[in-house]
């Protein structure tokens, strides 16, 4: 009997199955222009396998086998991304609960009920006490989803579960361009001190070699002053280096998670750690390639079933208990033939006054819907707004270094000239000191420019959503 009645509601239940309160979701129009401003052009790709960012995996684009072995630690080790998985798994724990709302609960039950019969309900008027022993498989209440409502749940569940799972590729991609633009900044850093050590070096001899000429009546003691300041500046440089150095190797660690593998020796920037050229694409794009974007419409949609959640709170509720087994009045009789017994309570809630609790949830829902859309257009305009920052920069950044390296030699050129004119007695060593000085800042202005624009290229991979389809499911030894 209990089987037929789970039966029949179940089939009930099926039959109202199609019926939700939930607004039908619509994807909001982009918020930004359908190209990329003029002053952020987007470069042809001048190889026809050129991919979008987000099918190029990081270990194709980053091409340093030191890179490569950092990022892999990172993915492996950082405390962020080890959070964002650990999310995603609670979210799913979430959306497995509310699934299971949708079904009947089965429980096997055993136990003792004593009841207190009042006098002026008991035989004979008598007040008794009644014991019923029990055994059996039950049904707890369970509700008839007629209007949708635990649907709307389990639905908003399971976009709340692929939100994060967005999120958690987001981090992903966020910390793998980290780690590489992290990278870079130390070897500008190395490549800096390399410079920075070599222009010490060279003074250092300049130095002893006038201190040696005044010794001996050939040059004067403002010479000597102007050849010790251009030493001094120099080591104050490198110091500074140095500890600029220390300062992100650290970051690195934090950023790594644990200590990184260990770097050969300083080695300049390599220009072409960065090698594969990519597809821009137009903004539009953006939604497929953007695990962020594709997480703020995940979010969205989880606002709008909560809506149709908080709608199929104003209507009647339907819930049915059921019960089946055995009972006696005596332990020992429990299991006899003729103590079968079973229960079917099928039960109507009707709202009729709750001090406004079910319409100040609705409005709530439909705020959180709101903020929701404010929220995924945001999202939009950032991502618009970093991939032609990204664009800006790489072009900008490019004409920068063509124009320092012609500073460079010109520099040196200088430099060179002004060593001469001294050396003939043609002008005095101050025109050497601002050589040398203006030298040794546009070589370390240089690498820094190089770097940037090296980091542009990370920053254009991570705004595109770079790798992002390869981080589809979460590491098994973390998810354990």
């Amino acid at each position: 009997m209990l089987s037929l009645a789970v039966t029949c509601a179940a089939g009930l239940g099926m039959l109202a199955a199609g019926c939700s309160f939930a607004p039908e979701f619509t994807r909001p129009a982009l918020p930004v222009t359908d190209e990329y401003p003029a002053d952020a052009p987007v470069p042809a790709a001048a190889k026809p396998e050129a991919r979008m960012a987000a099918e190029v995996a990081w270990r194709d684009y980053f091409a340093d086998p030191q890179l490569q072995a950092m990022i892999a630690q990172a993915l492996e080790h950082n405390r962020d991304l080890r959070v964002a998985v650990l999310r995603v798994l609670e979210a799913r724990a979430t959306f497995q609960i509310r699934r299971a709302d949708q079904f009947p609960t089965l429980d096997v039950n055993a136990g003792e009920l004593r009841v207190g019969v009042p006098d002026n309900a008991a035989l004979a008027n008598q007040g008794s006490t009644v014991s019923l022993y029990y055994a059996g498989a039950s049904v707890p209440s369970w509700e008839l989803d007629f209007w949708g409502r635990v649907r709307n749940l389990k639905g908003a569940a399971l976009d709340q579960f692929l939100a994060s799972d967005a999120a958690r590729r987001a981090a992903t991609v966020s910390l793998v361009a980290q780690v590489a633009d992290g990278y870079l900044s130390l070897r500008e850093l190395d490549e800096r001190i390399v410079l920075a050590r070599e222009t010490i070096k060279t003074r250092e001899e300049s130095f002893r070699i006038f201190q040696r000429r005044f010794e001996v009546g050939n040059t004067t003691r403002l010479d000597v002053a102007q050849v010790e300041t251009l030493l001094t500046q120099a080591q104050t440089l490198g110091a500074q280096l140095e500890q600029a150095r220390a300062t992100q190797a650290h970051a690195l660690t934090l950023l790594v998670g644990t200590q990184p593998a260990r770097l050969s020796d300083r080695a300049n920037l390599n220009d072409d750690a960065l090698m594969h050229e990519l597809r821009v694409g137009l903004p539009s794009d953006l939604l497929q390639q953007r695990p962020d974007i594709a997480a703020a419409e995940h979010r969205l949609r989880a606002a709008n079933a909560n809506i149709g959640a908080a709608r199929a709170a104003f209507f009647p509720t339907i819930t049915l208990t059921g019960f089946g087994g055995v009972a006696s009045s005596q332990l020992d009789h429990l299991f006899e033939s003729g103590s079968g017994t079973w229960l079917f309570w099928p039960q109507l809630t009707v709202p009729i006054f709750d001090a406004g609790k079910r319409q100040a949830n609705l409005d709530l829902a439909k705020v959180r819907r709101d903020a929701a859309v404010a929220d995924y257009e945001l999202t939009v305009q950032k991502a618009f707004r970093e991939v032609a920052d990204a664009l800006s920069a790489q072009r900008w950044l490019a004409e920068q270094v063509a124009i320092q390296r012609r500073a460079l030699a010109a520099q040196q050129d200088r430099a060179r000239l002004a060593q001469m004119r001294y050396d003939r007695g043609s002008a005095t060593y101050l025109e050497v000191l601002d050589a040398q000085r203006d030298l040794l800042s546009t070589e370390q202005a240089l690498v820094q420019l190089r770097r940037a624009l090296m980091s542009s290229r990370v920053s254009l991979y991570a705004a595109l959503g770079g790798g992002s389809q390869h981080y589809g499911k979460p590491p098994e030894s973390t998810a354990r």
